[in-house]
């Protein structure tokens, strides 16, 4: 039997909602807000909501806050940094940074669900400074060099 590491969660406000997966086979736990008065978001305006929540992650891992895709299809609403990191040495609140790209005002109301969380395996690999990189047959061509 393989046991999953743990995330220690410490509920850091009044009302703070535990991360959940949806359904089974959710790859991310969703995140609610954990906020006293409604925020509107107008077209173009983003706003940190706070969570409510607090995360020991193990080392090794990450914590990535992504988009709700029900949020950004239907609303407009995604996170303006995507994905969010959460470092394993983090200990503060969790806050989401949520953006209306709609056209529409977006109300943000406590217990929503705002964004998802998954906890993925981190590799901190060394880095080297060189005078030369080798070569490949792609080389430096960049931006739409492989097509469409």
């Amino acid at each position: 039997m393989n046991i999953a590491p743990q995330v220690l969660v410490k509920f850091v406000r009044n009302g703070a909602i535990m991360p959940r997966f949806m359904s089974e086979g959710s790859a991310g736990a969703d995140l609610s807000a954990c906020i006293e008065d409604n925020v509107c978001l107008k077209p173009g305006d983003f706003e940190m909501i706070p969570t409510g929540l607090a995360l020991s992650i193990p080392d090794g891992f990450e914590g990535e806050i992504r988009p709700r895709s029900g949020l950004a299809a239907r609303y407009g609403v995604t996170l303006l940094n995507s994905p969010g990191t959460i470092d394993s040495d983090y200990r503060g609140e969790i806050n989401v940074i949520l953006i209306n790209h709609g056209k529409k005002d977006f109300s943000i109301n406590n217990g929503d669900r705002i964004a998802q969380l998954l906890i993925k395996p981190v590799n901190r690999l060394k880095y080297i400074q060189v005078e030369e990189l080798p070569d490949t047959d792609r080389g430096n061509a960049g931006f739409g060099s492989t097509g469409i």
